[in-house]
């Protein structure tokens, strides 16, 4: 792993340089603009909250009671297809999600950013699952959750808020249910549609069952639930990861938590268990299949919006960060090919950097695995991949490097992932090759903060 960021040699032409820094901060800007949403902060007419504006970033508690930190997060990636009219009017969406860290209270964030009408919540609630690939729940561990102490919150178009803390203790490593319930039609449902986790959903208010009898549909997808956040006395911080399908754990078994960033999540916890000298982190998981440095999809919001559109939302809103880890460049390389220059896709992500480092955050970067034997891969492809993975593993460009590429790659055809890291499609890696991303990264270049501006 590569220490180190500097200027220098390596850079593009500073008039070219200039021109796409100049072309970035407008993508920034239009962006900050579309996603900005409702700003609403008071209450509707018959005193249900009405959510609305930012959500805290870094909420602290005091230190004799621990610390707000991520517990588990995703993306909202997109509206889901088939939704526009009615949403998920009079059905329970009961979303598993895995835990990174452990706590004595927990708090939720919800959003509405696809939605076309404002989502009314009538009935919320957090427990901790009875078992594996269920959705029953502890009987003793169910809790209502609030928002501003009322059970009922409208969350406008493009909106997202975050609920008060429930006593409930979350382990390490546990299966959390948290489901929602809304009468009425709010069109289309923000979702996350690669969890790599089964969900549920139950006609009528069944927010409050303990017995999964009602739960008789399975779902593939994360709807509304973006953010678990959990008072720790484990950590002190959150660390982001930042990326594509590769972070998303595209091709890992569903149910099985067998993506990088879950055995990152395990080697921390174990780190903290032994009383090393480790960063005591939770990890939350901001990938997004498909996404890019650069280019969206259409719309507004736009489905998959680009990593600097969201990096605001994902990374530098969620709760008590510390450290991101970006892993970001293979689909600019792939699939935009008017836009995926060396130089575009490098000042893409050096205002990354910048805008972290600007709110404290220490940052790793991944070096671009290889895609040799991809539908899509060819000898230019390679070649930008070699030049913009040479950047990278300067130290000009982040705090810090994780070789990726070096780890994964078919040592008699670098071009390769090696065969027992392949999935079988030559881009994604299977659940071996997860495994060995997540042992990789060294946990101390985690530590810190980001580095001091000469």
């Amino acid at each position: 792993m590569t220490r180190g960021r500097d200027g220098g040699a390596g850079a593009p032409p500073t008039k070219h340089r200039a021109l796409l820094a100049a072309i970035v901060t407008l993508i920034v800007a239009i962006s900050a603009a579309i996603y900005a949403g409702a700003s609403a902060d008071g209450g509707s007419r018959d005193g249900t909250p009405l959510a609305g504006g930012r959500l805290p970033r870094g909420d602290v508690a005091p230190a004799s009671t621990g610390a707000w930190v991520g517990a588990w997060a995703t993306a909202p990636a997109a509206a889901e297809p088939g939704t526009g009219t009615t949403g998920m009017a009079g059905r329970s969406v009961r979303n598993v999600v895995h835990t990174s860290v452990g706590g004595t209270s927990a708090r939720i964030t919800l959003s509405n950013l696809y939605g076309q009408a404002p989502l009314t919540v009538t009935h919320a609630s957090i427990a901790l699952a009875a078992g594996h690939d269920t959705a029953a729940a502890l009987a003793d561990t169910m809790r209502r959750l609030t928002f501003r102490g009322s059970p009922r919150v409208i969350i406008p178009a493009g909106g997202q808020v975050m609920s008060d803390a429930a006593r409930i203790v979350v382990p390490y490593g546990a299966d959390v249910l948290v489901t929602t319930y809304s009468p009425v039609p709010s069109g289309p449902v923000t979702h996350h549609p690669q969890a790599r986790q089964t969900s549920y959903l139950a006609d009528g208010d069944r927010t409050a069952d303990v017995a999964a009898a009602a739960y008789t549909t399975r779902t593939p997808y994360w709807r509304y639930l973006t953010a678990l956040d959990v008072l720790s006395h484990e950590a002190e911080g959150t660390v982001v990861a930042f990326g594509d399908s590769i972070t998303d754990g595209f091709g890992s078994q569903t149910g099985a938590n067998h993506r990088w960033t879950d055995v990152l999540a395990e080697r921390l916890h174990d780190a903290a268990g032994d009383g090393r000298d480790a960063p005591r982190y939770g990890v939350v998981n901001e990938g997004i299949s498909g996404n890019r440095i650069l280019t969206g999809r259409t719309g507004r919001p736009a489905d998959n919006p680009s990593a600097l559109n969201r990096f605001e939302r994902d990374v530098l809103q969620r709760t008590n960060v510390r450290a991101v880890v970006i892993v970001l460049g293979v689909n600019d390389i792939l699939h935009s090919p008017e836009l995926a220059d060396r130089d575009a896709v490098l000042t893409g992500l050096r205002t990354l950097v910048d805008r972290a480092h600007g709110r404290g955050m220490k940052v790793v970067g991944a070096t671009i695995m290889p895609f040799g034997g991809y539908h899509a891969y060819t000898k230019a492809r390679e070649t930008m991949r070699q030049e913009i993975n040479e950047e990278i593993r300067s130290g000009r460009l982040f705090d810090a490097v994780v070789d990726f590429d070096q780890a994964l790659r078919d040592p008699y055809d670098p071009r390769r992932l090696r065969s027992d890291y392949d999935s079988g499609d030559h881009l994604h890696p299977s659940d071996k090759g997860y495994a060995r991303m997540g042992e990789v990264i060294d946990l101390d270049t985690l530590k810190g903060t980001a580095p001091v501006a000469a």
